[in-house]
């Protein structure tokens, strides 16, 4: 898992500046309905090495893939990842802050069994969402990787999701 960002004082001069702008509300909004497309178009160039999240703010981004929940289909989207133990990865169901869940949320409250791709490596893994003391303690290791999601907290209502993806055998 190397090269997860763990400490913002580890980020250049650029990807300081454009987190602040995804952390602030302007700049959530916009993310939210432009970023997936950047880091898909960047996916497909870079083999699935790299995303446009990746390079513009030195956060490591997963694609996540979840089976529809009412479709069935596959559907991926581009996510923060975050070490946990044992191999673990947090993502955090934030939607920039909006008011409802993502969709992918959804799906894997439907369909826990997901797809984890990095570095161009596809492998399973079974999401299970936390509560109490164990959501606190993801929490504040998201916060530590990504302080926005702080910001994204306090522009919504509901409680966000924090998501653990535990490793399956390929």
């Amino acid at each position: 898992m190397g090269g997860i960002m763990t400490n913002a004082t580890q980020l250049n001069w650029l990807q300081k500046i454009n987190t602040r702008i995804a952390m602030s509300a302007v700049g959530a909004k916009l993310s939210a309905y432009t970023m997936h497309h950047l880091d898909r178009f960047v996916l497909r160039l870079s083999n699935g090495r790299f995303t446009a999240a990746t390079l513009l703010t030195g956060l490591q981004i997963l694609s996540l893939t979840t089976t529809g929940a009412k479709s069935g289909q596959p559907r991926t989207v581009p996510l923060v990842a975050v070490p946990y133990s044992d191999n673990q990865l947090i993502v955090i169901a934030s939607n920039w802050g909006q008011t409802k869940h993502p969709a992918w949320y959804h799906n894997l409250v439907a369909h826990p069994q997901v797809t984890v791709t990095q570095d161009g490596r596809s492998h399973p893994y079974l999401a299970r969402e936390t509560t109490g003391a164990e959501r606190d303690a993801c929490w504040q290791a998201a916060l530590q990787t990504y302080p926005g999601y702080a910001a994204y907290e306090q522009r919504t209502e509901r409680q966000i999701p924090v998501i653990v993806l535990t490793p399956q055998a390929d």
